[in-house]
């Protein structure tokens, strides 16, 4: 199983993530806002990810860690 970190205090809300999940698993959080004043991306049900690092590859402000 795979670890998903995501540093929500430096996300912009870019959605870049969301487009690449191929489990669709990695959504913006629409229920709190950041810092930065945008609603963060996280992942929901983390058991279903497969640690294909699409997410954290596409992201322009390096906010996603994954380790297998």
């Amino acid at each position: 199983m795979a670890k998903v970190t995501f540093r929500e205090d430096r996300c912009k809300g870019c959605t870049l993530c969301t487009t690449v999940c191929p489990k669709k698993i990695v959504v913006m959080a629409t229920d709190r806002i950041n810092a930065k004043g945008f609603h963060p991306a996280t992942v929901i049900e983390t058991d279903k990810c497969i640690g294909c690092a699409f997410c954290a590859t596409i992201c322009p402000d390096c906010v996603i860690e994954v380790e297998r």
